[in-house]
């Protein structure tokens, strides 16, 4: 499409600067390393694994949400499809789109419903559910400040911060998260949650865009996106 910018270029909503636990900053939040995992626990009520010294803090995925996770360049495409309130997290050149409980069990019968068949299970497209768990993005602060995500994106490169999870769209607190989760009941125009279907659809056409153009079957300024 003329004069409009490479895939690679594509403007992503920046991520905020996580919340320095040691800085005594943030949202009403007091100092030490457990100020992350009370605003999981106690403010949205998310069950966290219990910590390992010298391991990052890690939700538990299959209780209040599952994860899909996409290359970061394929779920750029994807965000049109969530509700303004869907957390979304960045890491290693990964994004992590939260949806609602059950959509890892449903994922495989899924993508064989939508003809993509065997050759997803090499997409790149990845679910967390029940007996998961994820890194925690340390808890976003107020500043203005924000940390860029790696341009486009290119799969490979480290997160925002050393490898850090950091929140693209993070959630809020005293705030229901389900409500804004992409389900398989917005299929039948159930409520106003986003449609898990044509969420999917569309990161699985745009992890195998990314496969064509690591094989070099695609130009990377390729502009012939399928609408989903």
């Amino acid at each position: 499409m003329a004069g409009t910018a490479p895939l690679a270029a594509s403007t992503v909503p920046h991520p905020r600067r996580p919340f320095d636990s040691a800085s005594g900053s943030g949202c009403g939040a007091g100092s030490g390393p457990g100020t992350s995992r009370h605003w999981y626990e106690n403010d949205l009520g998310w069950p966290t694994v219990p910590a390992v010294p010298g391991e990052p803090l890690r939700l538990v995925t299959g209780v209040r949400f599952d994860v899909l996770e996409v290359p970061t360049r394929a779920g750029v495409r994807a965000l049109r499809h969530l509700a303004p309130g869907s957390p979304v997290a960045l890491q290693g050149g990964r994004m992590r789109l939260l949806v609602a409980v059950g959509s890892a069990e449903e994922l495989p019968g899924l993508l064989a419903w939508l003809e993509w068949g065997a050759p997803a299970l090499d997409l790149g497209l990845r679910a967390l559910g029940a007996g998961g768990a994820m890194d925690a993005p340390v808890r976003p602060g107020p500043s203005a400040d924000v940390v860029r995500p790696p341009s486009g994106s290119t799969e490979g490169q480290a997160g925002p911060v050393q490898g850090a999870a950091v929140w693209l769209r993070p959630p809020e607190s005293g705030c229901e998260v389900e409500a804004s989760l992409p389900t398989l009941s917005a299929m039948g125009g159930v409520g106003g949650a986003p449609d898990l279907v044509r969420l999917v659809n569309t990161l699985a056409t745009e992890c195998h865009r990314v496969r064509l153009r690591r094989a070099g079957h695609e130009p990377e300024d390729s502009q012939a996106f399928a609408s989903s």
